[in-house]
């Protein structure tokens, strides 16, 4: 493996071993719950969204190291930063991770979820990398939602 892939390997064994913001946000506005029926990886999401911006995010669960890796850091990306900027993160990592980028991206764009680059050579794994996305998502649409990667 390259040094690269070594480095991308650690930073995800790290999230997984040590998830960031890995508990429920007291007082949440927003909540969602995700599931994976594949490989059985399940997690909720919870927001406190005030003035359109993303004052606190947590998530709680159990799932396989990318699912739990790719949470911990999704809450890192998308604390601080407005619903819209939140949106389009997802969008810049859903392209990324499925491989449907628009001419122009660059995932190094994304910072540290560039990552997860790789998923997209494992079609099983993306479903794992992009449930706390989907689970981010339906949160910020509603107050209470779920969801399931077989609706993707």
């Amino acid at each position: 493996m390259s040094s690269l892939g070594d480095l991308y390997q650690e930073v995800i064994l790290d999230h997984n071993k040590r998830p960031r913001n890995f508990h429920e946000v007291p007082g949440a506005n927003r909540r969602a719950e995700g599931h994976n029926p594949l490989c059985g990886d399940r997690l909720t999401v919870t927001l406190d969204v005030e003035d359109g911006v993303i004052r606190e995010v947590g998530f709680l669960g159990s799932g396989c190291a990318i699912s739990k890796a790719s949470a911990s850091m999704m809450t890192d990306s998308v604390k601080g930063k407005s619903v819209e900027e939140a949106e389009r993160i997802f969008e810049a990592f859903h392209a990324m991770v499925t491989g449907k980028q628009e001419n122009g991206f660059d995932p190094e764009d994304l910072g540290k979820l560039a990552v997860f680059e790789g998923v997209r050579e494992f079609p099983v794994r993306v479903k794992c990398a992009s449930l706390a996305w989907h689970t981010l998502r339906a949160a910020l649409e509603s107050s209470v939602a779920q969801v399931t990667t077989e609706i993707d």
